[in-house]
């Protein structure tokens, strides 16, 4: 198990109970994820990764200046990632027809701005704001990279619920791994996931996981439209069902593969040269350091 972070199952998979406490005693969390690859359940031992002192100190930071200034941080890196994105697909269709990211850039970057300069004196008129400014900014991003995609793949808009086409079949199938891999990252950092900040309690909803997760939604993006651009994603990847897509054992093989090794690929960020999944676990790390910290 050494060097294993993870056990997806899907329906119909099994493991015997001394694969599982292996998986148990090396810190190898266990996941059963629905059709969309999101977690629906988890194994893990019964070790948060850190000291009660993450966890205590963190309520009072998702309720305190320093909590809304980590959110700005994260939404502004986001904005940055999304650029890069665009920088990254204008790259690899240089010389083509495809139209040019200039304008979207320009866009996402006064977003951005206003995002990293908002003086926040209420919170929650804050975070609307953030919401209303994120939003606006998805929508130029991603109908961006629909017209940069080929004819067969682009698609009218984002669909989270009920995939309407082949790309956000693909991209919430992504997300959902990727999800996966937050929530594990935070729960090894002793992290309790269910305390938000943005993303305030809703029931049985581990809402920290929404505001990490924006940090590394960018990786998803990026492997899905060279997916599509590289144009090796068919029809028969896909079951449709009632106008809706949903990957098959086919589609799956193809884009876990290609996710894990992505995040499998040494990259330096923040002068630090290590995987991507590992920068994961690494930023996980330093928010519980900062929490542990942590004084009002």
């Amino acid at each position: 198990m050494a060097g294993v972070k993870s056990i997806c199952l899907h329906p119909a998979t099994q493991l015997t109970y001394d694969a599982v406490l292996t998986a148990l005693e090396h810190d190898t969390d266990i996941l059963f994820v629905d059709r969309k690859g999101f977690p629906v359940g988890r194994l893990w031992s019964n070790r948060f990764g850190s000291v009660s002192t993450v966890r205590k100190h963190q309520l009072d930071f998702a309720r305190s200046s320093f909590g809304y200034n980590w959110v700005r941080e994260v939404l502004v890196r986001k904005l940055d990632n999304q650029m890069a994105v665009l920088d990254l697909v204008a790259a690899l269709l240089e010389g083509t027809a495809a139209p040019r990211p200039d304008e979207p850039l320009q866009q996402l970057q006064r977003h951005r701005d206003r995002i990293g300069t908002y003086e926040i004196t209420d919170p929650q008129e804050a975070f609307a704001s953030f919401r209303g400014w994120e939003g606006s900014a998805g929508r130029v991003y991603f109908a961006h990279l629909s017209r940069c995609l080929p004819a067969a793949y682009r698609f009218d808009k984002r669909t989270h619920r009920g995939a309407a086409d082949a790309f956000n079949c693909l991209l919430n199938y992504a997300y959902g791994m990727l999800y996966g891999h937050c929530e594990s990252a935070l729960i090894q950092a002793g992290i309790d996931p269910f305390i938000g900040v943005m993303h305030r309690d809703e029931y049985n909803r581990p809402v920290l996981v929404y505001d990490f997760i924006e940090l590394f939604r960018c990786w998803a993006d990026y492997v899905v439209c060279h997916l599509c651009l590289q144009e090796i994603v068919f029809d028969e990847f896909f079951d449709i069902e009632q106008g809706q897509y949903w990957l098959n054992t086919t589609g799956k093989r193809i884009l876990i593969q290609s996710f894990n090794d992505y995040l499998a690929e040494v990259v330096v960020i923040q002068s630090l040269s290590r995987s991507r999944l590992q920068h994961i676990t690494l930023e996980a790390q330093k928010l519980a350091s900062t929490l542990k910290k942590f004084e009002i």
